[in-house]
């Protein structure tokens, strides 16, 4: 049988996770299937701004954006997820009318058919059945998207933010200190 596919929604980084790459991050899930998974981290602003970095994006995304770091996988290539007024326009939808740019975009037309959009450089990636594995092992926890989460303001705080919206014993665990030795 295969997996309920997770496109849309969120991994948080369970403390269990001490990969570097991934210590308590928030990762939209876009692509989740037999051939494997793509995600977005949405938590790890890097210090570029757009308008260093892809100044030709300045009709969607204001150039003092903060770029972000996606994950560690194709960090070279740009990726942007919008929000689209006209959904048909994007090259994919992962979450209703949230989806990526198409590569090939007529940016001025795209930027009257958006609301807002993000910038990330590369992103997170797991091959068959890997991240399947992951989440069996307890090394992310699966939370419902929030679009809100993806053009988050507060990026620094999403994760204690949607473990806290989670609840239970959860919102203890978003209170946990990054280094529970200095508690």
């Amino acid at each position: 049988m295969a997996p309920v596919s997770l496109k849309g929604k969120l991994l948080l980084a369970s403390p269990a996770l001490v990969d570097p790459n991934f210590v308590r991050t928030v990762v939209l899930v876009a692509e989740h299937g037999d051939e494997g998974a793509l995600g977005l981290v949405l938590n790890r602003p890097t210090d570029t701004l757009v308008g260093e970095a892809v100044d030709e994006l300045a009709p969607i995304v204001d150039e003092d954006d903060a770029v972000f770091g996606g994950g560690p996988v194709g960090e070279e290539a740009v990726m942007v997820v919008a929000e689209f007024d006209e959904p048909e326009l994007a090259a994919d939808l992962i979450l209703g009318d949230l989806g990526f740019l198409p590569a090939d975009s007529d940016l001025e037309r795209i930027a009257t058919a958006t609301r807002r959009a993000r910038v990330f450089a590369g992103h997170a990636g797991w091959g068959p059945g890997q991240l399947d594995g992951e989440l069996e092992e307890g090394s992310w926890i699966v939370v419902d998207a929030d679009r809100d989460d993806v053009f988050s303001d507060d990026p620094e705080s999403l994760w204690s933010l949607v473990l806290e919206r989670k609840g239970g014993p959860y919102a203890v665990l978003a209170r946990m200190p990054e280094d529970p030795s200095v508690n």
